[in-house]
């Protein structure tokens, strides 16, 4: 008695320069700005009690000088925008 395994298929729209012969640079260009939007998110909205939070935790940070990850939303289009990270010490 045998195993039976998925196989899993790609669909053509998933490599869609790898299944046209001709492609123009205006149409890869533009195709690849719509994926770069895709990856867009709203801006994130916080409760007061999660800013006195973070207040907290960037003094206490200084105060016992540890290093902490901060993470910050960038607008890029309109109300969309993307989300920045850096790491390091608050002075």
């Amino acid at each position: 008695m045998g195993t039976k395994g998925t196989v899993m298929m790609a669909k053509k729209t998933d490599n869609l320069f790898g299944t046209s012969r001709f492609v123009l640079s205006e149409q890869r260009e533009l195709y690849l700005q719509m994926k770069e939007d895709d990856k867009l998110v709203p801006m994130p909205i916080f409760e007061q009690d999660e800013m006195e939070s973070f207040q907290y935790v960037l003094r206490d940070t200084d105060r016992e000088d540890y290093p902490v990850t901060v993470s910050w939303w960038k607008p890029v289009k309109g109300e969309l925008g993307t989300t920045c990270t850096m790491w390091g010490g608050v002075k």
